[in-house]
């Protein structure tokens, strides 16, 4: 689901949401390895046990980050796209995407990391007005909207008219036949039922 909110308050929003202890195995995305960062220094400082992921970090620091995650010794894995194609945790609850992906068909590869092995995730994206352009185009991608979640304090409305940054041609991959799947049941339960992804880990 959807939760809209200025730029500013992305991080109290996932206090707020980080409150459910519901949400027991939750990975973040972020855009860039300095924001990742930036994300677990925002944790820790409230109590929250949080580790990055990113191509700045040593091999070593990724297995001890990924093992910590993994034996749930941290609850908040936060990461960039090219790191967190080495993740493999099967039953991860949830997904945030802090910020969305600059490409569309990345979505469909950051909420295919939930509900692993025939379990349920849940993905949630925090959604900015400056990020309209590539909301647009990941509903482009998968030809329907996404449901929206205006029952948190920071929430903020915002037209999405417009022509989208990019207007890509449907394509019928599996990945987005997937993805529209998972979006349809999420609707009505925001759970998703995600896809097997190969492990490529770039530098």
């Amino acid at each position: 689901s959807l939760y809209f909110v200025e730029k500013g308050n992305k991080k109290s929003l996932l206090l707020h949401v980080l409150k459910d202890t519901n949400i027991s195995s939750v990975l973040v995305f972020t855009r860039t390895k300095h924001g990742a960062d930036k994300v677990v220094k925002d944790l820790m400082r409230a109590g929250i046990k949080a580790e990055a992921i990113h191509g700045n970090k040593s091999q070593n620091a990724r297995q001890r980050a990924l093992s910590n995650f993994k034996n749930r010794e941290t609850r908040v894995l936060v990461a960039t796209d090219i790191a967190a194609r080495g993740i493999d945790v099967d039953d991860m609850s949830h997904v945030i995407n802090y910020e969305l992906p600059d490409v569309p068909e990345t979505y469909v590869h950051r909420i295919g990391r939930t509900g692993r092995a025939g379990a349920s995730g849940i993905a949630f994206s925090f959604v900015s007005e400056e990020e309209k352009e590539e909301l647009r185009d990941i509903y482009k991608l998968l030809g329907r909207p996404i449901p929206a979640n205006e029952d948190h304090p920071f929430h903020v409305s915002f037209e999405l008219t417009g022509k989208s940054k990019a207007a890509p041609a449907p394509v019928k991959t599996a990945a987005l036949m997937h993805a529209s799947l998972r979006i349809a049941a999420l609707s009505v339960s925001w759970r998703i039922v995600a896809i097997k992804h190969s492990y490529t880990l770039s530098p």
